[in-house]
């Protein structure tokens, strides 16, 4: 969480610097609306987060907003809008869509949003308008009963937003709905004998339904969209005709989009087999595996319809089953289609691992898997740390001129991974010198977090293969090179102390060194050192000095957070 929100406060660094330079506020007031904003969000960040947290950082934002506005009048300053007030209002748009999207039958929340919009941001209206109408249209259907209402507003909404999904969806699943009642009170009618209201046999066949969906699909021509109509349709037991129609219409007009073929290979899979072949073992295989053949046709068909296709995974929707012969079929076909997607270049990265597991019975099929992956994906680090982890499980013996070749293709940044496993490799098949030399090309990476992370592995390899003095020996050398973590230095405080006579003196040198890094932000630290002193090795009189240091140079909610826990310590609790 606090990585998170250390992340959000740099991203507005440079609208506070624009607001300083332009002197619009002073360097405390920035300083302030840091130390406010960083409060903020961390309210926004905890597990179980509260609708008045919301609120209380859009009012704080607004303020800042307001506050702006009245600063660039009274010094008749009217610049960089862009830098200054676009962030914060972008800002609050999203802490508005997160508060909606959570508590959406707030109509309150929604109406803060909207009043917000048409004071800053005029053209967001239209989103807020959007989503107020369909929770109105739904409202009229399914608490006042009054499909007419609903059918109102859903075209009011479409005069807006004429191609907008959502509103379509929502107004044909509505049609649906208003079907499905019409057609409940007619049996219900019939079955009590009544004297009957007269059902237009259009509209309970649901034509209104099939009319929303001619318009929508005539403005949005997508077959993921038709989809997700047809499942709306799939939902009611009595649109098989209107779902015909849209099968159709998806098969005609809709082969060009590899959704189409997915779509229905899936069908295939999951249609219902017959009756009485389904009362034995060996009926229900045969028909799984007819299932499958059918699946299997639909995406070869597929696959030389499109002039750049796509590989499904079909494994992950073939029925479970302990048939030894289907399992085989299932593989050896999975396996073709691998290595034919492979070969035309159209192998996604993700299906390389299954390809691996599938292979892992080959040592040589499962290398030369390897081997292909990283030649496609040549600069993908999760490609390469599974291809190294396959060829180093199968004792393969060019692994070390691999990860040579794996960090020169990687962007450092993603590199982690690699310097990682790397290290692993080296100290379980090398030489310790050896070892020693990848540590000491780790160590002078650009990026921080592979350097920070091989000190780390470097302090804990030095102290397993030669012990306490080579273990110090590095760390000394090392605190002098930043960056540094915060982790690097209690690792040398855990070795301290597994030592048979730690040294105080040793302990305190380390807590010192870390607090030089770490003084402001980790008040854990600080407590730590309190601890440290108050145990058998320390001297409690010199915690009261550790305590009034850590208040002079804590920041932010650390000055709270270390306050309550520093109680909670003394009253025996922490």
């Amino acid at each position: 969480m606090a990585e998170i929100v250390q992340h959000r406060i740099e991203e507005r660094i440079p609208e506070l610097e624009q607001l300083e330079r332009v002197g619009l506020f002073t360097k405390k007031e920035v300083k302030s609306i840091i130390k406010r904003a960083t409060a903020l969000e961390y309210k926004l960040h905890r597990l179980v987060v509260n609708k008045e947290d919301f609120i209380a950082y859009i009012q704080y934002e607004i303020n800042v907003l307001e506050l702006t506005k009245k600063r660039r009048a009274h010094i008749h300053y009217q610049f960089k809008r862009e830098e200054i007030e676009f962030p914060v209002i972008h800002r609050i748009n999203s802490v508005f869509r997160r508060a909606t999207n959570k508590w959406k039958d707030d109509v309150q929340l929604w109406l803060s949003h909207v009043a917000f919009c048409k004071k800053w941001v005029r053209n967001c209206l239209t989103i807020c308008f959007k989503s107020l109408w369909i929770m109105a249209a739904k409202s009229e259907l399914e608490d006042r009963s009054s499909s007419e209402s609903a059918r109102h507003l859903f075209l009011r909404t479409l005069r807006f937003h004429p191609d907008n999904k959502k509103v379509f969806q929502e107004y044909f699943r509505m049609e649906l709905l208003h079907c499905e009642k019409l057609r409940k009170q007619k049996s219900e009618l019939e079955k009590a004998e009544m004297d009957l209201v007269s059902f237009s046999p259009e509209i309970l066949a649901g034509k209104l339904a099939d009319v929303v969906y001619r318009d929508a699909t005539a403005k949005i021509k997508e077959a993921e969209f038709v989809i997700s109509l047809l499942n709306i349709a799939a939902i009611f037991d009595f649109t098989k005709e209107l779902q015909d129609f849209i099968l159709q219409d998806l098969q005609t007009n809709y082969t060009a989009d590899s959704l189409t073929w997915d779509f229905m290979a899936k069908r295939e899979l999951e249609a219902p087999g017959a009756g009485e072949e389904l009362q034995t073992a060996k009926g229900r295989a045969s028909d799984i595996n007819r299932r499958e053949e059918r699946c299997c046709q639909v995406y070869e068909e597929g696959v030389k319809s499109l002039s750049a296709g796509r590989c499904s995974d079909t494994q992950g929707y073939f029925p479970k089953g302990n048939n030894h012969g289907l399992g085989l079929k299932r593989q050896q076909r999975l396996l073709g289609v691998l290595q034919r997607a492979h070969d035309s270049s159209l192998l996604k990265e993700d299906y390389y691992k299954n390809w691996i597991l599938l292979s892992t019975g080959d040592a040589e099929g499962a290398a030369g898997v390897a081997t292909a992956a990283t030649r496609r994906y040549s600069q993908s680090a999760a490609m390469w740390s599974l291809s190294l982890r396959t060829l180093m499980q199968l004792g393969s013996g060019d692994v070390g001129g691999l990860f040579q070749e794996a960090l020169a293709h990687v962007n450092p940044k993603e590199s982690l991974p690699l310097w990682q496993l790397q290290v692993q490799w080296s100290a379980a098949s090398q030489s310790p010198e050896e070892t020693d030399a990848v540590f000491q090309r780790g160590l002078l990476s650009a990026v921080a977090a592979v350097a920070m992370a091989i000190k780390e592995s470097y302090l804990d390899w030095s102290y397993s293969t030669g012990g306490y003095k080579k273990a110090r020996r590095n760390f000394t050398s090392l605190q002098e090179n930043r960056p540094l973590s915060k982790a690097f230095f209690t690792r040398m405080i855990e070795i301290e102390k597994e030592q048979e006579t730690p040294r105080m003196s040793s302990l305190r040198d380390y807590y010192e060194r870390a607090l030089q890094e770490f003084a402001t932000s980790d008040d854990d630290l600080w407590l730590q050192y309190i601890q440290e002193e108050l145990g058998p090795l320390g001297q409690p009189e010199n915690c009261s000095k550790i305590h009034w240091r850590a208040m002079k140079f804590l920041e932010g909610p650390s000055v709270e957070s270390f306050t309550s826990k520093y109680t909670l310590m003394q009253t025996g609790h922490l």
